[in-house]
């Protein structure tokens, strides 16, 4: 019957807490494994072209051109990301992405920002479960701007 089991991406994208004793966690950390596999290529190269093309094969999804990457960039998933155009990522930034993250076009994000899609519960008891809530930051008016040291949490929306 496991044909019938949702698969747990898909399962933390709709929000489902996830227990640290859940049949299907280990999914989590061979895609944690071979996102790393590729973050150390892309952090490790000085091509722009290079990092996109790594960028979305770590995402899944096209990366346009107008996107600018300064490793090193940190990802956990990558799966769950989608990054708009004239996206502007600065040194030492953190996407954990397991319960999503949207970038929309024209949006600047600082160095050593964060964005994370994921937490885990305040009682001891739940602690080593996983709680996803989507990130989605929004063009407006303008351009967004993330500042330094900037921490998007869970189920946030920005502006």
């Amino acid at each position: 019957m496991e044909s019938n089991v949702i698969d747990i991406f898909q399962r933390l994208r709709n929000g489902e807490t996830i227990s640290s004793n859940d049949p299907q966690a280990y999914k989590m950390l061979e895609a944690a494994h071979a996102t790393k596999e590729l973050l150390i290529q892309m952090n490790n190269s000085t091509d722009p072209a290079e990092v996109r093309s790594f960028l979305s094969q770590i995402t899944g999804s096209t990366i346009d051109e107008s996107v600018t990457v300064f490793t090193p960039l940190y990802i956990n998933y990558g799966k769950n990301t989608r990054i708009g155009k004239n996206v502007f990522i600065n040194f030492d930034c953190t996407f954990l992405d397991l319960g999503g993250i949207t970038i929309e076009d024209n949006v600047l994000i600082a160095p050593k920002v964060s964005i994370l899609s994921e937490g885990h519960p305040i009682a001891v008891a739940d602690r080593q479960s996983l709680v996803p809530g989507s990130v989605h930051i929004k063009r407006t008016l303008g351009s967004v701007q993330m500042h330094a040291f900037c921490r998007a949490s869970p189920s946030a929306k920005m502006p």
